[in-house]
């Protein structure tokens, strides 16, 4: 099964959606799962509309969602406070909060960071039974 990356932003006002490896193709919406919705749809249009399409785009596919730190951390908001965050992380909120209003950008270092807490915190969750 091949994996299509979508890319998800925060504007100003709404979220934004794209795939790199195919031009052409953008979603936008108010939320990312509008975004989201967007882009799948948008993605439709193109295979529906175009002779020739990507061999990427023949078979199965899978979405896999690319976030930049602020965009995610925006997003998550509404699930995550600050000290949550903070715990899973070991980032100070404060640092958090300059990462997610876009006053300050991560280094490479601390976005690495950012993933594999979200990555082991993921894990956990998938490993977890309610009995």
């Amino acid at each position: 099964m091949e994996k299509i990356i979508v890319t998800i932003a925060k504007g100003n006002e709404n979220y934004g959606s794209w795939i790199d490896t195919i031009p052409g193709i953008y979603g936008q919406g108010d939320t990312v799962e509008e975004a989201k919705k967007e882009i799948e749809n948008g993605l439709k249009l193109y295979i529906k509309h175009n002779k020739e399409i990507p061999e990427i785009l023949t078979g199965e596919y899978v979405f896999e969602y690319h976030f930049d730190v602020a965009s995610f951390l925006e997003y998550y908001s509404r699930i995550f406070s600050k000290p949550a965050l903070e715990h899973i992380t070991g980032i100070n909120q404060k640092q958090l909060f300059h990462y997610s209003s876009g006053l300050r950008r991560p280094s490479e270092k601390t976005v690495k960071k950012i993933d594999t807490a979200f990555r082991r915190f993921s894990n956990e969750l998938n490993q977890v039974r309610f009995v």
